[in-house]
């Protein structure tokens, strides 16, 4: 989810500078001394670095947001067996475009006799090895730095809908929150007390957003982080549980959904394996980085199973009626209540560390240009107008569903699953790249292609569509 990089970009003078920064470098910068040259594949020493579990646990932390609450949604649009079988494949795709990134870098880094690259710098030397792309080679990088920003902005987006939906629910509900549990499969969270617009919400939460990323450190975060963590977990074991425990039976759910409802599935699904950015740097860091396959294949092995699992499970569980994100569907009492604000508390702290990647990229070399005494004001100035830009956008698309499933088609499509089997090709191409490995290459960016046209369709479609509902809606009421 994160970008990809372990140098400080302060000097860069380019708007896509040549260093991108990650959430590792927030809150876990590379230690001190010299980095593992490529050829040795062995950090100096081996006393610096992540270990296997602490490289596990980032690339689970990377994998795992508010994608995973919105896959049960994703199940509904595919179907009860096509669904996650569709999840499955994605995760099996996903896991070999990462190996591939991994693969390509390691090869471009000995090449070059530089320690480590970046997602663009790969992109950017992988076009260098063919004649023709040699004198555009900048533009890989650059290309690959915009779909990071996308992304990221897209995942600040979707935190005020999610924040502004859940909290509503939550308001709404204050009056009657009880500590009877029971399943409603109706609307489980019923809205009791009306309060006003969820946007409104979100203008409500603006202004806290701004102050916490004015931290001057994300270091500072870190316990707040961790505590995140920790809470964001709790929260997913009772979800499991109470999905688990209110599964309706006989099941009589569509075991294939609608066609036009499965580009939706493609844009949610693709935004949920949103760790390909994490991927090297988590390897760049690592203290033996020859161990950095087996972390990757058990943790998105991990990850691929927790997808398939609360996907299948909460839609047995809610059916027709599951909202755009699972904890909307929860019932209403003080345990999921509790559930649901401490998600929120999670999504709010992890708002900073996923702004951090635009802002490092975006602010620096804004600020480089303007004397010593404005670098200050001119940060926190740009920081809050970003801020306000993620607000707005969510602002206009108060749909948690669609926003989720158009930022994955747009952006994560590209980062995830169309530029590594490219980059191989491109690296390659000149050593004996097998045709069997250039056809799968092939398909698999065309399979991302396409799912980037159809995902982002529909999602444009829908966002309309739900619009001019609601308006036809307000008419009538006025009327």
């Amino acid at each position: 989810m994160m970008a990809s990089s372990d140098v400080d970009i302060r000097g860069e003078a380019s708007l896509f500078s040549d260093q991108n920064p990650s959430e590792m470098d927030a809150l876990c910068p590379s230690p001190p001394g010299p980095s593992r040259p490529q050829r040795n594949y062995e950090r100096i020493g081996e006393r610096t670095g992540t270990s296997f579990c602490q490289t596990l646990i980032h690339l689970l932390k990377g994998n795992i947001g508010t994608g995973l609450l919105g896959l049960p949604l994703a199940v509904k649009n595919a179907g009860l067996v096509l669904g996650p079988i569709s999840l499955l494949c994605m995760g099996v795709v996903a896991v070999h475009c990462m190996k591939v990134l991994v693969k390509c870098s390691h090869h471009l880094s000995a090449k070059i006799n530089r320690p480590s690259l970046t997602y663009g710098e790969a992109v950017q030397y992988g076009m260098e090895n063919v004649s023709w792309l040699r004198r555009h080679s900048q533009w890989g990088k650059h290309t690959v730095n915009l779909f990071l920003i996308i992304t990221q902005l897209g995942f600040c987006c979707v935190y005020f809908v999610f924040l502004s939906d859940n909290i509503k629910q939550v308001v709404e509900a204050a009056n009657a929150t009880t500590f009877n549990c029971h399943m409603n499969y109706t609307n489980q969270t019923q809205v009791l007390v009306p309060s006003f617009d969820s946007r409104l919400y979100m203008l409500c939460f603006l202004p806290f957003f701004i102050l916490l990323v004015f931290t001057p450190n994300l270091k500072y975060l870190a316990p707040l982080s961790l505590v995140a963590n920790l809470v964001m977990t709790a929260s997913l074991v009772l979800i499991y549980f109470y999905s688990l425990m209110n599964i309706p039976y006989p099941i009589t759910l569509p075991k294939v959904g609608r066609a036009k409802d499965y580009p939706l599935f493609f844009g949610t699904a693709i935004f949920a394996f949103e760790g390909i950015g994490v991927v090297l740097p988590l390897e760049n860091k690592m203290q033996k980085p020859q161990t950095f396959i087996p972390v990757l294949y058990l943790g998105m092995g991990i990850v691929t199973f927790l997808y398939i699992s609360l996907g299948t499970i909460g839609y047995m569980c809610f059916g027709e009626h599951i909202g755009g994100s699972i904890t909307l569907n929860l019932p209403n009492c003080w345990t999921y209540q509790a559930v649901k604000l401490l998600y929120c508390f999670g999504i709010f702290i992890t708002f900073a560390l996923q702004f951090y990647v635009p802002a490092e990229i975006l602010i620096p070399p804004v600020v480089a240009r303007v004397s010593a005494r404005w670098e200050r004001p001119v940060d926190l100035l740009l920081r809050s107008l970003l801020v306000v830009f993620t607000c707005a956008l969510a602002i206009l698309i108060p749909e948690l569903d669609l926003v989720i499933s158009l930022v994955g088609s747009v952006s994560s499509s590209f980062l995830a699953l169309i530029f590594p089997p490219i980059l191989q090709i491109l690296v390659f191409h000149a050593e004996g790249l097998s045709p069997l490995s250039t056809i799968r290459n092939v398909v698999i960016s065309l399979i991302g292609f396409v799912g980037f046209l159809t995902g982002t369709y529909i999602a444009i479609e829908q966002i309309i569509a739900r619009n001019g509902q609601k308006e036809t809606f307000s008419t009538y009421m006025v009327q």
